[in-house]
């Protein structure tokens, strides 16, 4: 028995030399290339700091591309309503009064359509203003053919967002239609009745494409950190075989990935202001700007996803090498 004690003890004793002189040669080696004069040493070193920045900036630009796109998808999303209401907000209704109507009357339906909860804005057109705009577009004047001038004063009511749906301009036109002095009412139905189902279908495929793309873009940027991940793979075994902890080992590696995400987001960022800016300049009628907080949370968002994906990515990539047997580190 205590043969075999004696023999466990001196094996233990070897292996923990084996391990203090597996440090000491690591230490050594690290002395040696950070000392060493050797010019082709020195043109090593260099070779393999430019492939480490070059392994680096291909991961933020890929980090940054697919963030920007990303970014896009979102401002699409955001602002998908806001374009769909300043379009319905451009049909009209069109109310056509008596040529008997008298001018108080025409004044107070005039004040009552501006104050109504449904009204963006109304406006009056005389018989006159009318024929004007139609000679325009004919390009002759159909009032000396005719000998009078057959056009009705009207006031076009445009309707705000919320309202215009088929079944609530209906219940406009006919609330309109039980004033006296009102010939008719009309408005393009099947416009409306189009535009709605099209706003509908397009949201819904909008919410289906950003789910996607947002699977599709965790999936590249974690390609690109399990690539980073993979060239230091030797590395990482080299570390955990001299004895340290998989914490130790994970923590540089972790920090370095976020640093990257965390400039790739920044670039994504200010791409997306870029483009944003652009945007409002030439469309200032949808106020892409108008909402801040939206905006604000938005570039949150897209930050916070660089960082996360890029952690979580690089956590999962450096414990799959930690685990894997020496061998298999060739394959």
């Amino acid at each position: 028995m205590f043969r075999r004690l004696g023999t466990n003890l001196l094996l233990l004793y070897e292996s923990q030399n084996f391990k203090r002189c597996l440090v000491q040669d690591a230490k050594l080696l690290v002395f040696l290339r950070q000392n060493s004069t050797n010019p082709m040493s020195a043109s090593f070193e260099k070779y393999q700091k430019r492939r480490l920045i070059s392994s680096y900036f291909s991961v933020v630009i890929s980090i940054s591309l697919v963030l920007f796109l990303l970014g896009l998808l979102g401002l699409l999303v955001l602002n998908s309503k806001k374009v769909a209401d300043y379009f319905k907000e451009q049909i009209a209704i069109t109310v056509f009064l008596k040529d008997s109507a008298k001018e108080v009357e025409i004044t107070q339906l005039k004040q009552s359509l501006a104050l109504a909860e449904y009204t963006k804005s109304a406006e009056f057109v005389s018989k006159e203003d009318a024929a004007k705009e139609h000679q325009e577009t004919l390009g002759e004047n159909f009032i000396e053919y005719l000998g009078e001038n057959p056009l009705q004063n009207s006031i076009d009511v445009y309707i705000l967002a919320d309202y215009v749906t088929p079944q609530k301009m209906e219940e406009i036109t006919t609330e309109l239609k039980e004033k006296g002095f009102v010939d008719d009412v009309i408005y393009d139905k099947p416009l409306i009745a189009q535009l709605t189902d099209n706003v509908k279908r397009i949201s819904f495929w909008i919410l289906v494409i950003s789910g996607i793309f947002t699977f599709i873009a965790v999936l590249l940027i974690n390609s690109s950190i399990r690539l980073s991940i993979y060239a230091k793979r030797f590395t990482i075994k080299t570390m955990q075989m001299v004895g340290a902890t998989k914490k130790f080992i994970r923590k540089p590696f972790v920090w370095k990935s976020v640093r990257l995400g965390v400039i790739g987001a920044i670039v994504a960022m200010i791409g997306m202001g870029l483009v944003l800016y652009y945007l409002n300049e030439s469309f200032p009628q949808l106020q892409l700007l108008g909402d801040k907080i939206m905006l604000a949370g938005l570039f949150i968002f897209i930050f916070l996803m660089g960082v996360l994906i890029t952690w979580i990515s690089t956590f999962i990539a450096t414990q799959r090498f930690l685990n894997l047997r020496t061998d298999d580190l060739y394959y």
